[in-house]
């Protein structure tokens, strides 16, 4: 519950931070369909202390069960928040099953005042 309460206010903070950095100015925004590949992470542990992993897979596991934020972290080091498909939930919530693997998520990639989230349209593990 602590770790879900400290990456709740990060994340808050850093929306916050974002959207006063960018008063006064349009929010950029930018959503294409793609194809990214990466590792499934619960945001909580990751950007509290960098968790991550095989090692980790247990914790990632519980943490997204219990409703902590997940995302994808590229090979590259970026990270987007993973979101629900309004219409099609199914393949987000298969992402829930599958913390600490390596899977490709196709989906509209979205980017406002500096985060980046998919929009989850499929989602299969990573070959």
């Amino acid at each position: 519950m602590k770790r879900f309460l400290s990456a709740f206010v990060l994340v808050a903070l850093t929306l916050v931070a974002s959207n006063a950095l960018a008063a006064g100015q349009p929010a950029k925004a930018v959503a294409k369909k793609m194809a990214v590949k990466g590792e499934i992470v619960d945001l909580g542990c990751y950007l509290d202390h960098g968790a991550r992993g095989a090692d980790h897979k247990g914790c990632a596991t519980k943490c997204i069960a219990g409703g902590m934020p997940f995302g994808l972290l590229t090979a590259e080091g970026k990270l987007y928040l993973l979101t629900m498909n309004h219409d099609n939930p199914d393949p987000f919530n298969s992402c829930k099953d599958m913390a600490a693997q390596t899977v490709v998520v196709t989906g509209t990639v979205m980017q406002r005042n500096g985060v980046m989230a998919v929009d989850v349209a499929d989602v299969k593990p990573a070959k």
